[in-house]
């Protein structure tokens, strides 16, 4: 017996080192990620991941003081160096120039990243940086959520460009601040975050602005003063910073009861029970205590009316997974990108915990029609319900009932089809390479 348990156990000694490894080499390309070898950057990749990719210009030469930066920027970019004089770096005691963010020599600056802000905001970035220890969604691993996502060597460029433009709110700090006036006041306002929380898969927006909450600042927020701090008495309505920073705190994540809508979660947990008192606790900075925790309960009644429509589609894309009659069928695709295993045992991911691959590759009908379910629809119920936008409740699980029920009629047409077809004799030709080539998919294989 114990000869038996040696060789196992010198294998799995040796695959935790080459594991290592293998994950160290495979970060060693010219881009970054999991996949780094597998993918070059764009130039504007320089501007969204600065620290990684961002090449100061070769044109200027020089070591310069602040003062000839300043002097040759008002003639070149007037607007930047009118935002700083606004600035509290300008207007400080110990006033914050040029070469404390970018350097002084001209071909090697810099472009800020969270440490270069770090340096003198402590604080913020500590922060910042503890949003790690609650993983995913959280802002500062969402270029990590990016680059690691196999999708993201696969696709256009133009397209995941577009995914990092937001998801670059963990390498810099102007996702947030606009720069070079760097405002908290600007930064308070909700459209600081709805540049990114915005669409279909988010509709933070939506929900917010159509709540009363969103309402009151439609119509007067305009008129209240910015430069004071988030705490209570301060503002007659919550903004997204209100809630999601209470203090001003730079850490979104540390209150997340939903994981973002996309997770089923025990809302009975001790964690989560804490979670509910912090909540409550700040929502009785303007509400009863007792309303607050009738709005939370409403909420988790509101997830699992949803997560009960989710898996009854997820039941029937399996059974019909069960049965081969998805089509084109995952071998009949291209596979899951950067996937090995995928490629020696295609099989249709279906739910949250298979994957999600419906929204990356192509897929049959049907299962476009789930991933809509449930990263359109469903996402659109939940943030109704977490922002107060009753009637967006109903409308997001109005779509879930309609796209659920065209689920099931697809189902039954499949089945329908293949009992004609058996009871006709009639043996269907397989589509052979028919949804593996085409412009789309040839053109990423070559230019990725």
């Amino acid at each position: 017996m114990r000869n038996r348990l040696i060789l196992p156990l010198i294998i799995a000694l040796l695959a935790v080192p080459v594991g290592f490894a293998y994950v160290h080499w495979s970060k060693g390309g010219p881009g970054t990620g999991l996949y780094s070898r597998h993918w070059s950057p764009d130039p504007v990749q320089g501007y969204w991941d600065p620290d990684n990719f961002y090449q100061s210009t070769k044109i200027v030469e020089g070591v310069f003081k602040a003062e000839l930066c300043i002097q040759c920027h008002e003639g070149i970019t007037p607007g930047i160096v009118a935002d700083w004089r606004a600035s509290r770096h300008a207007q400080s005691e110990e006033t914050v120039t040029c070469n404390a963010c970018h350097g002084n020599n001209h071909q090697q600056l810099r472009m800020p990243t969270p440490d270069v802000c770090g340096s003198c905001h402590e604080k913020q970035h500590g922060e910042f940086l503890d949003e790690a220890r609650y993983g995913f969604p959280s802002h500062v691993l969402a270029m990590d959520r990016a680059v690691d996502a196999k999708h993201f060597v696969d696709k256009p460029k133009a397209e995941v460009q577009s995914c990092v433009q937001c998801h670059s709110v963990a390498t810099k700090c102007d996702s947030c601040h606009t720069r070079h006036r760097f405002d908290a006041a600007e930064a308070r306002r909700p459209e600081a975050c709805i540049t990114c929380h915005s669409g279909p898969p988010h509709p933070d927006d939506e929900t917010y602005f159509a709540s009363a909450h969103g309402k009151l600042y439609l119509a007067e927020g305009n008129g209240w003063d910015w430069s004071k701090p988030l705490t209570k008495g301060n503002y007659k309505a919550p903004t997204c910073a209100y809630c999601h920073m209470d203090g001003g705190r730079h850490q979104v994540a540390h209150k997340s009861l939903w994981k973002f809508g996309l997770r089923e979660v025990n809302p009975h947990t001790s964690k989560n029970q804490l979670l509910r008192k912090e909540w409550i606790k700040l929502c009785s900075d303007c509400h009863d205590e007792e309303k607050a925790g009738q709005w939370l309960t409403e909420l988790d009644q509101e997830r699992k009316q949803a997560w009960k429509k989710l898996y009854a589609a997820e039941d029937v894309l399996k059974d019909l997974r069960s049965d081969n009659l998805l089509h084109p069928a995952a071998g009949e695709r291209p596979p899951y990108p950067m996937d090995w295993l995928d490629s020696l045992w295609p099989r249709e991911r279906i739910g949250f915990f298979e994957g999600q691959a419906s929204v990356f590759y192509n897929v049959s009908a049907i299962e476009r029609d789930y991933f809509e379910m449930w990263y359109f629809d469903n996402l659109g119920a939940y943030k109704s319900a977490a922002h107060g936008h009753s009637t967006g409740v109903k409308e997001g699980h109005r779509k879930m009932e309609a796209s659920l029920d065209r689920i099931e009629t697809q189902a039954d047409a499949l089945r329908d089809l293949v009992e004609a077809e058996q009871e006709a004799k009639i043996t269907p030709e397989g589509s052979g390479d028919l949804w593996m080539k085409g412009a789309y998919t040839d053109y990423n294989r070559e230019h990725n």
